[in-house]
């Protein structure tokens, strides 16, 4: 199968994007109703009346799902509104079983933002308007089942709050959709707004392409970024086929099937969805002082959490991201850095150590155990020449794996801690290894002086670690005279 790709676009003919963008808010309950989120759960078990569309139902407004809008809003310098309403829009597929979908079609939650890429942290300059978002409830799930040709309907996710984020059409290549999806995916999981999820659903994308200022063709429901890359490049090229044709492009909705696009049906207009607003569920109006409010209480933002840790704490920018992608270890993170003044030994200590430890006994890094105090501790102890990088990297492990460890025993049972021991001592111990290692000896008197560390190595096997490499190692040098 041959995929048709443009890797950039043909000047002739001009690409213009806009993105519609719903994101699962992370909320106890559903948007009109007490029925819980869970995901995952065993199909029609997480449903109330309401989610099912019964009649005389009436829907509640769940506020966590108004103040993660108004989070989000802030956080994208979007001017929240005086009030916001919801409204019904009209239609009638198997999986909205009232007939409409409760939405923000009038009157919106916030309008007029903005996301800023930098090629310092996202690889390209580009500022992204934000037209509007919008709080509305997700619909059912239709779940194919292929052995027997049925269609099965799952209304758990029936009413989970989504909030719809609509850009403007700014983005002119695909460089510049991936870096925004990407930075919009860690706002919403740092600010918990969302898990961040494409593949799951969490966040479902529709893209509206348009050439050279024609009719914009949207193509709904893309579940991942490779998926929008291959629909937005399949599209153009066959917008571009068309126009060289001298063609006219229908404004449509097209999916994306396989390796193409399809048409699935004419664009409706807001006249063919019958909006209106919903006649039970109040206005709301917001304070003067919402947004001053709202941004009080949000954290630093991901580009601020970027430059302070790759400025003031020497971070490699993979690194930092992976911090910020995992928020339980960037509190981690501080813990340490506030005991261990040591900014190069945290990062090391931190980003190979201890993930390399989590790695081996595979162990997520949200699954992370051992106490930032626990950590300090042990990195204290070799600071302190206490005990050897070897032996506290062995205690590491142990600690991954059992959080309750007590090291100071751990090491004292296990005699890891280094000894101390006279000059005497070490000089008969290397002279011992000199003896019956002449022929390594010769090698190192005859400039092969890598040689050497053959020589500390039986010298810290016999010892078992509990005295100092650099002891040693400086002992070899006085007695070989090097």
């Amino acid at each position: 199968m041959i995929r048709r790709f443009y890797s950039t676009f043909d000047p002739k003919y001009k690409f213009k994007c806009g993105l519609e963008i719903h994101t699962q808010l992370k909320t106890k309950y559903k948007l009109f109703s007490l029925s819980p989120t869970s995901f995952n759960s065993t199909p029609n078990s997480k449903v109330s009346y309401f989610d099912l569309g019964l009649p005389g139902t009436q829907p509640k407004l769940n506020p966590e799902a108004l103040l993660l809008g108004l989070k989000l809003s802030v956080a994208l310098d979007c001017k929240i509104n005086d009030f916001c309403q919801f409204d019904r829009k009209h239609y009638f597929y198997i999986d909205q079983p009232s007939g409409y979908q409760l939405t923000q079609h009038f009157h919106a939650l916030s309008n007029d933002g903005y996301l800023t890429l930098n090629s310092k942290f996202d690889g390209v300059d580009k500022t992204i308007n934000i037209e509007q978002i919008q709080l509305e409830q997700d619909t059912g799930k239709s779940n194919y089942l292929e052995y027997d040709k049925k269609i099965n309907l799952d209304y758990n996710r029936a009413n989970i709050p989504l909030v719809e984020l609509i850009t403007k059409p700014d983005f002119e290549d695909l460089q510049q959709i991936k870096a925004f999806l990407k930075k919009y995916q860690t706002l919403v999981k740092y600010l918990d707004i969302c898990t961040g999820d494409l593949e799951t659903g969490a966040i479902r994308v529709d893209v509206n392409v348009s050439v050279n200022g024609g009719n914009r063709v949207e193509i709904k429901n893309l579940g991942s970024t490779s998926e929008i890359q291959d629909a937005v490049n399949f599209e153009y090229k066959r917008q571009v086929d068309e126009l060289k044709k001298g063609n006219v492009i229908e404004q449509e909705t097209r999916g994306w099937k396989n390796n193409e696009t399809v048409k699935l049906r004419s664009k409706e207009n807001a006249i063919d969805y019958r909006y209106f607003p919903d006649p039970e569920i109040p206005k709301v109006h917001f304070d003067e002082h919402i947004h001053e409010e709202v941004k009080a209480i949000l954290p630093k933002l991901p580009d601020q959490l970027l430059e302070e840790l790759t400025v003031n704490y020497k971070l490699e920018l993979k690194h930092a991201r992976f911090l910020i992608d995992n928020l339980n270890l960037l509190d981690f993170y501080y813990q340490v850095i506030d005991q261990i003044q040591d900014v190069k030994m945290v990062n090391n200590w931190i980003f190979h150590e201890l993930l390399g430890g989590l790695n081996k006994l595979d162990v997520e890094v949200s699954e992370l155990s051992i106490s930032p105090e626990t950590f300090s501790s042990l990195m204290k102890k070799v600071i302190n020449n206490e005990i050897i990088l070897n032996n506290a990297k062995k205690v590491l492990s142990k600690s991954i794996e059992d959080p309750n460890l007590s090291i100071d025993n751990y090491i004292e049972e296990n005699n890891m801690g280094v000894k101390k021991v006279g000059d005497e001592e070490v000089k008969t111990i290397c002279q011992g290894i000199i003896t019956n290692n002449m022929e390594t000896v010769e090698k190192i008197k005859n400039g092969n002086k890598n040689s050497i560390n053959f020589l500390l190595g039986l010298a810290m096997k016999q010892t078992q670690g509990q005295i100092k490499s650099s002891v040693f190692l400086n002992k070899f040098k006085q007695l070989l005279e090097l």
